[in-house]
């Protein structure tokens, strides 16, 4: 599991474990999806992508990686959506106590279930901020709450969940849906105005969830359930610039990239995205 590579090329000296700022654990889970498979494969694809990024962002005038990017040991648990739940909740209440920027890459977004409820539990009155096509808010499916289509639903009772680019639901979860706190694709689309009020309705702590199929497939068709009408680069990334300038985004995870062999530049945007949230956490005061 690329256990001897560092995140994008970098010298071996910003990859300390000691050292780095920042944690990278790969979750490479795909048991519960229902429609297209191949998000346990989407970390290889990131880091070869990453491979080939420039690591200088023009925006920040920053080289994010000099704070320090640990690739960490990976969460192998695929036994059971129980058991991942566990494995993925152990393995980030543990990274929790060593003080570093955690993030986390999937995966399908069911290991997003166990990571959230480990922050929630350790910084009080967490705000979740969910990118994303689909609401995921059923309190199970297919038999376990540790399914991809119940990403959200513990965070939704547990912490202040901030639901951004949703265009897919279940009838279902319409009951458990805050529409305030709801900012559909459809809705937001051609606007800017709902970014500041999405950013109002933050506590101070904020941990990050962005699901690739947030995007529109025009510009990300590698995941397992590509829905039209999503949102497209410069938005996404004026809207997180707010939220990592306005509040203090605790961690994030990236999750269901499902990649295609013959079209590499979903798998380049996903490694984009991660370096610029990072340049946007630690680099928004450089001059």
């Amino acid at each position: 599991m690329n256990n001897n590579k560092t995140f994008a090329g970098i010298p071996e000296e910003y990859a300390n474990l000691e050292t780095a700022k920042i944690t990278l654990t790969s979750i490479p889970y795909d048991g519960t999806s229902t429609w297209g498979k191949g998000a346990d494969k989407g970390f290889d694809a990131f880091l070869e992508a990453a491979e080939n990024m420039e690591i200088y962002d023009i925006e920040t005038g920053s080289e994010v990686f000099r704070k320090g990017i640990v690739i960490g040991n990976p969460v192998l648990e695929k036994s059971s959506p129980e058991a991942m739940f566990d494995a993925t909740y152990n393995h980030a209440k543990a990274l929790l106590q060593k003080g570093k920027f955690n993030t986390f890459f999937g995966g399908e977004h069911s290991v997003s279930i166990g990571l959230i409820k480990a922050y929630y539990e350790h910084f009080e009155n967490l705000t979740v901020l969910q990118l994303d096509a689909h609401t995921d808010l059923r309190p199970e499916y297919d038999g376990s709450p540790y399914n991809h289509a119940c990403a959200v639903f513990d965070a939704s009772q547990n912490t202040n969940l901030i639901q951004v680019g949703i265009r897919s639901m279940d009838k279902s979860e319409r009951q458990y849906l805050k529409k305030r706190k709801c900012y559909f694709a459809q809705n937001i689309h051609g606007k800017k105005n709902w970014m500041e009020k999405a950013v109002n309705q933050m506590t101070e702590n904020v941990y990050i969830t962005l699901d690739l199929d947030v995007f529109d497939p025009s510009i990300m068709p590698s995941t397992g359930t590509p829905e039209p009408g999503g949102m497209t680069w410069y938005p996404m990334i004026e809207f997180l610039k707010k939220v990592f300038q306005e509040k203090n985004v605790v961690g994030f995870d990236i999750v269901e990239l499902a990649p295609n062999p013959e079209n590499k530049a979903p798998d380049f945007l996903a490694a984009k995205l991660y370096y610029k949230m990072l340049s946007y956490k630690f680099c928004l005061t450089q001059d």
